[in-house]
């Protein structure tokens, strides 16, 4: 098979969940990283981009949520989860839920509950959120086969 032909990447089995994955990891730390800016240099806009950043990344938890899932059904015949299967689904469950609470919080502060317990929180979560994903992404490299497992 070429890796240059479109039906190896579009019909592949699992293929969906390797490509989607980046987009809510890249787009969560990039908005962590806005966010931690316009606290630290007090720029309305730099938090209304870190506010959109959290927001795609929590619309693209779904489609990555189900692409796994799927793949585990698929590339897998859906055998039982146990070890690093089933803590990498458990910590993708819970980056997500991390996502989407920092991507709320966000919410809540552009709606004017702009106080400094809502920033605190905040803050925790993406150091949460940003440490989980790692977790969950080694975990990850070890079912793909990437970092030395299978």
């Amino acid at each position: 098979m070429s890796p240059f032909d479109w039906r190896s990447v579009v019909l592949a089995r699992h293929a969906q969940h390797v490509v989607l994955i980046h987009f809510p990891i890249a787009l969560f730390i990039v908005g962590v990283v806005f966010d931690v800016a316009a606290n630290r240099l007090r720029r309305r806009e730099l938090r209304l981009v870190a506010f959109y950043n959290f927001c795609a990344a929590a619309l693209f938890t779904l489609p990555t949520l189900a692409t796994g899932i799927a793949a585990w059904h698929w590339a897998l015949e859906g055998q039982r989860l146990k070890g690093t299967l089933l803590l990498h689904l458990l910590f993708a469950v819970m980056s997500s839920l991390l996502i989407w609470a920092v991507y709320w919080l966000a919410r809540f502060e552009r709606q004017g509950r702009n106080s400094q317990t809502i920033r605190i929180c905040k803050f925790g979560f993406e150091l949460a959120g940003v440490a989980m994903l790692g977790l969950t992404g080694h975990l990850g490299g070890f079912l793909s086969g990437v970092n030395g497992g299978s």
